[in-house]
């Protein structure tokens, strides 16, 4: 197998980005990472690959990715009331295609959630289409494979 270091350092460089701005509430900046055709899936099938006909923990477009941050930012919703702090771990990353204007990767996260005392994990396996803007990239989706998204999750006051 030959990899491309320098693109594989780049895309690390960028799912770190993304993680940091999560874990330290730049929802605003956030948003900037994606394009405006982009797509924040959640599903709650593991083995599902048409996310558009399937069940999902989440489905966010455009629209959707800014109201769901309003709602973060505003506490408007019952979720955002009691907002813990997150730290994610990013590991894994792996080039799966590389084309001239698409890059698509992979990567393990472990986010922790500390929320009244309490500390909670969600490993997950995630999935990036990633445009290429000038010298940088543009999220053109992002699929969040939570490893127990089939069974219990409590009321989730983050973006994944």
């Amino acid at each position: 197998m030959r990899s491309n270091t320098q693109l594989l350092a780049q895309v690390t460089e960028f799912i770190g980005y993304e993680a940091d701005l999560l874990d330290h509430k730049g929802y605003q900046e956030w948003l900037s990472l994606w394009t405006e055709e982009g797509l924040y899936i959640v599903p709650a099938d593991l083995k599902a690959t048409d996310y558009l006909n399937t069940l999902n923990l989440a489905l966010d477009d455009a629209d959707m990715r800014r109201m769901r941050v309003a709602r973060l930012e505003n506490g408007e919703s019952v979720s955002a009331l009691s907002v813990g702090d997150t730290v994610r771990m990013m590991s894994r990353v792996r080039i799966l295609e590389a084309g001239d204007e698409v890059v698509i990767a992979r990567c393990a996260m472990t986010l922790n959630e500390l929320r009244h005392g309490k500390l909670v994990s969600y490993p997950a396996n995630v999935e990036y289409i990633l445009r290429r803007v000038g010298d940088g990239f543009r999220m053109e989706q992002k699929v969040v494979k939570l490893l127990h998204a089939d069974g219990f999750l409590r009321t989730v006051s983050f973006i994944f």
